[in-house]
């Protein structure tokens, strides 16, 4: 299949401090990442708060350049502005919040020919035709063209900010937490419905979450992040049957579960996740695991294969699945 995005060890930092008594530092948000996603493919992002997810999606999206490494978009490198403007519409992000992601004094008709418009795709006729053939597609009724967005529900408005990232026939989607503002019964509509326009429009999708019962229903790979690095990356059949990486191990083990033949047992952790303005010298996770030794405290793993997976440990052959 056709690799659509990209990344070749991208970095994002960001420079903090100063000041009159503060000290200068260095946010490393995300600290060399690397994958790369196909048409049609859905790679998730997973890991809890703060380990560079949504950092992530902004630099995926353009919103935000890389401090280092390199990122493709459709074979083209992102090299400067110009390169980055011709690219930017070939990657469009649905955001975590319908409620605040949507201008409420425009209509759903004005919001979905926004983007055609500020990017002067037709005349005002072709552009409410595609409007409107745009909410067909996410099952929004013609009726709603001139509604305003608190007249829908929460799974209605995330339907419209669907719509409105699928303007521009985009070929990339990165959804940052797209359901997590949803009551769960509307979750399950709104991703069966991103998997069907995935399959109609052969869209790839960076799919941002922390919510791993989401990811196993609409994931093809899974990527687990921990402070600004990869540290787990396969399939996720494997990846949710034979975690290796001890966070990825905690995550499925914190993950409730009515079935009991999938309750795993409990990796007990202590201690909180490093700050990424002065991280360890050797794996970030070393003081929260319970396989650490010295050379973790002092040597930060590569990724490297092993079981079908891309594992950031040193201890591998001796942590069982």
């Amino acid at each position: 299949m056709t690799v659509l995005l990209e990344a070749r060890d991208v970095r994002r930092h960001y420079p903090v401090g100063g000041g009159l008594f503060g000290k200068k530092g260095i946010v490393k948000a995300v600290d060399g990442v690397s994958f790369s996603l196909a048409a049609g493919e859905t790679l998730a992002v997973v890991g809890e708060s703060g380990c560079g997810k949504s950092t992530l999606a902004r630099v995926a999206t353009l919103i935000e350049p890389p401090s280092d490494g390199e990122l493709r978009i459709d074979g083209s490198a992102v090299t400067d502005e110009a390169a980055r403007r011709h690219l930017r519409l070939s990657v469009q992000m649905v955001f975590q919040n319908p409620y605040g992601s949507l201008n409420p004094r425009k209509t759903v008709g004005a919001i979905l020919m926004e983007p055609l418009e500020i990017n002067q795709r037709g005349n005002a006729g072709d552009r409410e035709t595609a409007a409107r053939a745009m909410m067909d597609k996410v099952g929004l009724r013609q009726d709603q063209f001139g509604r305003y967005p608190h007249m829908f529900s929460g799974g209605q408005r995330q339907r419209i900010a669907i719509a409105r990232a699928l303007m521009l026939n985009p070929r990339i989607v990165v959804a940052d937490e797209p359901v997590s503002a949803l009551d769960v019964s509307i979750q399950a509509q709104v991703l069966n419905l991103m998997m069907d326009l995935q399959d109609e429009l052969k869209l790839a999708y960076l799919f941002i979450s922390h919510d791993l019962s989401v990811v196993r229903h609409i994931a093809r790979e899974v990527m687990v992040m921990y402070c600004g690095r990869p540290v787990e990356h396969g399939p996720k059949e494997t990846i949710f049957s034979a975690p290796r990486h001890p966070y990825t191990q905690m995550l499925l083990a914190a993950t409730p579960s009515i079935d009991p033949r999938e309750r795993k047992h409990a990796v007990t952790i202590k201690g909180e996740l490093p700050s990424p303005l002065n991280p360890p010298p050797g794996c970030a996770f070393a003081s929260r695991c319970p396989f650490a030794t010295d050379r973790c405290t002092a040597e930060r793993p590569e990724p490297r294969p092993f079981a079908g997976h891309s594992v950031a440990c040193h201890h591998l052959e001796g942590i069982s699945g």
